[in-house]
């Protein structure tokens, strides 16, 4: 598969255009940044977790985000409910398994979600994925605490098993879809120090997803993006609370020459 930076451009042009509604079931902790960082992209957020409205909003979203950061079994229920009205519909539906490794719990509930919800892209660090392919790699919490030497070919592998895209990320986040596999060396340790980075990469994926069927370039667009943002944001600031400042303010500043200028992938 050939991906150009024009066609990366395309999808931001296109985002901005369609103004995609982005679903979250995602964790208390990063509601709000969740929501403000796919504001300043041009996509639209909703959060919505009660099982009562679950039809009528997937109904009129375009997208689905499921993020297990702070996880209860009404959640759970709620997240396959969610993602099989999703699954219906015909919108794409992104997880992210936060701290998967962690507990059993969270392996299990992952797993349920696997086996009930048809998923276009799968985003974690590489202890998540890692886990939920069933390499046991250690885990500090949510955070990764654990090293794969082969994470193309866990990428592969994973996305081969289970149908999906996988995005693992990290210092290079690497994306395959079984057949195709890319690398993104965009970053900065900055982004590590910041509460909700990879969930919110989870979220913009989702929007990038919503306007693009092909989900490999959907992550690729997401992941450069939020990686490209992070070393701008941190060239002014790696302090953390002006430093989500800048990554924001960066984040609706993007267009395709910033994106053209910094990219890194391959």
């Amino acid at each position: 598969m050939n991906i150009t930076l024009d066609d990366l451009s395309l999808n931001l042009e296109l985002l901005r255009k369609q103004n995609p509604l982005v679903h979250n079931i995602t964790n208390f902790v990063v509601t709000n940044v969740t929501a403000n960082a796919l504001l300043a992209i041009g996509a639209s957020p909703i959060m919505a977790y009660a099982k009562e409205e679950m039809k009528d909003i997937v109904s009129i979203s375009n997208a689905l985000v499921l993020n297990i950061g702070t996880l209860t079994h009404e959640t759970i229920d709620v997240m396959i409910l969610a993602g099989r009205y999703a699954n219906k519909k015909g919108i794409p539906v992104v997880f992210d398994p936060v701290g998967a490794g962690a507990s059993s719990f969270r392996n299990d509930a992952s797993q349920d979600i696997i086996s009930n919800v048809k998923l276009s892209i799968i985003r974690g660090n590489e202890s998540e994925i890692a886990n939920i392919y069933g390499i046991k790699l250690k885990t500090k919490g949510v955070d990764s605490d654990g090293h794969i030497e082969d994470k193309f070919g866990l990428a592969k592998e994973l996305a081969l098993k289970i149908s999906s895209t996988v995005c693992i990320s990290g210092k290079e986040d690497v994306i395959s879809d079984g057949q195709n596999i890319f690398s993104v060396k965009n970053g900065d340790i900055a982004l590590t120090k910041m509460t909700g980075a990879g969930c919110i990469s989870s979220s913009v994926m989702g929007a990038f997803a919503a306007i693009d069927g092909n989900y490999v370039k959907a992550s690729l667009t997401g992941a450069l993006l939020i990686g490209i943002c992070g070393e701008l944001a941190a060239k002014k600031s790696k302090l953390s609370g002006s430093f989500q400042l800048e990554f924001l303010n960066n984040l609706s500043n993007f267009d395709s020459k910033v994106l053209a200028k910094y990219a890194k992938f391959c």
